[in-house]
């Protein structure tokens, strides 16, 4: 497939590493100019540097800061008030017993990695509706439909995540505006090695380590490897194309094979 996404703009939440950064260079190999974000604006320059090496032809714009916020959202919206893709990948997440987790951690929870991408969907979706063409994605994961019992507080946020792309993309219905969410599987990230070292120990060898936690955590899933950011990214680019005009609505899987089924 040829996808082609010259002439528009895409903001990509918390991309200065792993997923999110896979992301941006997927779509700026597309041809779209690309905000790239985080809430540390030297880190946002360093990830500047690193896609543009990755990427010469690449044109990116530094959106450094914290989308959580509502101070930090317009912060964004004055960066890139137009946007014709918006990827809502910001997220935290962390091993806790559930008994544990306070209420101030379960808001937390809520508001960096739900109520984020309902404020940036608020504040761009209505010029998207304007012109007859737009694309909002939710990173979602296998996880807020196997949820996990180390972290059901993240969970609880991915499943909500999979009721915001449905109702939003009933929202924009018949508009030629698509809303879609991306079940991610456990990828290999930075964030993701720390948390696989925090459950299995340090002691392994990380190939070793990576099998033991499949085997134990993630038994379910039907790859057996972490997935990579660019496989995630590839389906994140499709969805942004005009190849996908006829997808909304959905969950798309990129879990390698986590969950068994998910009822709409």
């Amino acid at each position: 497939m040829r996808i082609d996404l010259t002439g528009r703009t895409a903001l990509v939440t918390a991309s200065t590493q792993g997923i999110g950064a896979a992301i941006a260079a997927g779509l700026a190999g597309a041809g779209a100019r690309v905000g790239v974000n985080g809430r540390d604006p030297e880190r946002v320059d360093q990830a500047l540097k690193e896609l543009r090496d990755e990427l010469p032809d690449g044109e990116f714009v530094a959106v450094g800061a914290d989308v959580a916020t509502d101070e930090g959202a317009e912060r964004a919206r004055e960066t890139v008030p137009d946007v014709d893709i918006l990827v809502n990948n910001l997220g935290v997440f962390g091993a806790k017993d559930a008994l544990d987790i306070d209420d101030a951690e379960w808001r937390r929870y809520f508001e960096v990695n739900v109520l984020s991408s309902v404020r940036l969907t608020r504040m761009y979706m209505p010029r998207m509706l304007e012109q007859h063409w737009g694309r909002i994605q939710y990173i979602s994961s296998e996880s807020g439909v196997a949820i996990p019992v180390e972290m059901i507080q993240y969970g609880m946020t991915k499943t909500a995540m999979l009721a915001l792309g449905r109702g939003f993309a009933k929202k924009a219905a018949g508009s030629g505006v698509t809303v879609n969410s991306v079940l991610a599987g456990p990828t290999r990230t930075a964030g993701v090695e720390e948390f696989v070292r925090g459950l299995v120990g340090s002691e392994l060898p990380w190939d070793e380590a990576q099998r033991v936690f499949m085997r134990e955590h993630r038994p379910q899933s039907l790859l057996q490897r972490l997935i990579e950011p660019a496989e995630i990214a590839n389906m994140v680019v499709y969805l942004s194309s005009d190849l996908a005009s006829a997808t909304t609505g959905g969950a798309l899987r990129v879990d390698g094979g986590c969950v068994d089924a998910i009822v709409p």
